[in-house]
């Protein structure tokens, strides 16, 4: 799926472009066309860092679909051209800002439940597990997985700190607070996290005009939870931050209705 929203409408500031697969530039292209013809005076910025795929793969002898982020899938699909590929090739052909690229990269290939890649070390033995000038990538072929649909999870590249495993990103990032069993996530995911969280009501408030809190509580829950499971009380402070920045009003008939302000 494909959201168009106003600059206004997107939590955050825009994220930088990257090189996209051809496919997927032929894909943007004929979009943008078709976008372009029924609305004069607009321009479209594509926000990559938002977003997410599913990708078929071939493993070895196993088959899979590959639910990854928009970052991930340009590094894999540099591999359908590729047997191996070094960190300055990836650098240079996907255009992912660096420490970004670092932690997409690293996604793919420091959890044993998702290796999808293959590093070898160039220089001296990797501590840090981060990619350095000098390793080399390749496709695992020995992955094995029971399941089909594969999701890889982010991790906080700085540390390789893994990230919740339902956090993905997409199409917007995630919002905040405690994780399913109170384990920690990484303050950049937090961040992600609350900005998908006031994405998912602005859109449903655009879309409702009115509703009360439960019922919005319950709302941005169910359009959620297939990426994580976000706490009443995370959605209740992004509303406040909503209210504040003037996306949303209190009723004042009833302090416990929202309405949208357009």
């Amino acid at each position: 799926g494909l959201e168009a929203l106003t600059s206004g409408f997107w939590p955050g500031p825009p994220g930088q472009a990257c090189e996209l697969p051809p496919e997927i530039q032929d894909c943007c292209q004929r979009f943008e066309t078709f976008y372009l013809a029924k609305h004069t005076g607009r321009r479209l910025t594509w926000q990559p860092n938002h977003g997410q795929a599913d990708i078929k793969a071939t493993l070895g002898e196993s088959r899979h679909e590959l639910n990854v982020s928009t970052y991930q899938m340009c590094i894999l699909m540099l591999f359908n051209s590729h047997q191996r590929l070094s960190w300055q090739d990836i650098v240079v052909q996907t255009n992912v800002p660096v420490e970004e690229l670092k932690r997409h990269l690293m996604s793919l290939y420091v959890n044993p439940k998702a290796k999808i890649l293959v590093k070898t070390t160039g220089g001296e033995r990797d501590k840090t597990k981060e990619p350095q000038d000098g390793d080399t990538f390749m496709v695992n072929t020995a992955f094995e997985c029971k399941l089909f649909r594969v999701k890889v999870p982010l991790v906080l590249g700085r540390t390789g700190a893994q990230d919740a495993p339902a956090m993905l990103g997409h199409q917007a990032g995630e919002a905040s607070g405690s994780t399913a069993g109170g384990s920690d996530v990484p303050a950049s995911v937090e961040e992600d996290r609350k900005h998908l969280v006031e994405a998912v009501i602005v859109r449903i408030m655009k879309s409702r005009k009115t509703l009360e809190h439960n019922q919005l509580v319950m709302e941005v829950t169910r359009h959620l939870t297939s990426r994580f499971q976000p706490s009443p009380t995370l959605i209740k402070q992004r509303i406040e931050k909503l209210i504040e920045r003037e996306y949303l009003e209190r009723s004042q008939q009833d302090r416990r209705v929202y309405n949208y302000l357009a």
